[in-house]
């Protein structure tokens, strides 16, 4: 019988979706060299003009898994100084995110259970309080999961060959 916790919960989810980034901007990359175009230039395609870019989706991808489950840990996430400009920065970013939510214990994330997370939301970082179990299923999962298939759309909108299957390629494996 498996059990259901908050790491069974947030851990596979997370590392499987970084997965499925790191494995879209692989044939972002592929696709460039066969159309013969620089990929990074992909970087600064948006949905719309009022959204962020797809460096600045990867990024927040990036941010909600580390710091959503370093919240819920308990423990402190490596900082990034959201400098990269080229899809292999991007690849080392989401490197750098998988080894962090490789190291951490699930034990401490079970133990989250019951406790009040607080966290800063918006621009003006507003700090918002919710117990834990609702902090990952309400905020952290609905968050990640919009930047991770914002910046899928913004690939395939920008011609690169993907479907939904190379979408849940991450959460397959």
């Amino acid at each position: 019988m498996t059990v259901l916790s908050l790491s069974s919960q947030s851990l596979p989810a997370l590392q499987g979706m970084l997965t499925t980034l790191s494995l879209c901007l692989e044939k972002a990359a592929t696709d460039a060299a066969v159309r013969k175009f620089n990929p990074d230039v992909l970087l600064q395609s948006r949905l719309a003009p009022d959204m962020l870019p797809l460096a600045s989706q990867i990024r927040i991808a990036c941010d909600t898994a580390k710091y959503g489950a370093a919240r819920l840990a308990g423990v402190e996430a490596p900082r990034h100084e959201d400098t990269e400009a080229t899809l292999v920065e991007l690849q080392a970013r989401i490197a750098s995110t998988q080894a962090f939510l490789g190291g951490l214990s699930a034990e401490a994330i079970d133990a989250s259970v019951g406790r009040d997370i607080t966290f800063p939301v918006g621009r003006d970082r507003t700090p918002k309080t919710m117990e834990a179990v609702a902090y990952l299923n309400q905020w952290v999962l609905p968050n990640f999961y919009f930047h991770v298939v914002t910046a899928y759309a913004l690939l395939r909108h920008n011609g690169v060959p993907m479907g939904k299957s190379d979408y849940l390629t991450g959460v397959l494996r």
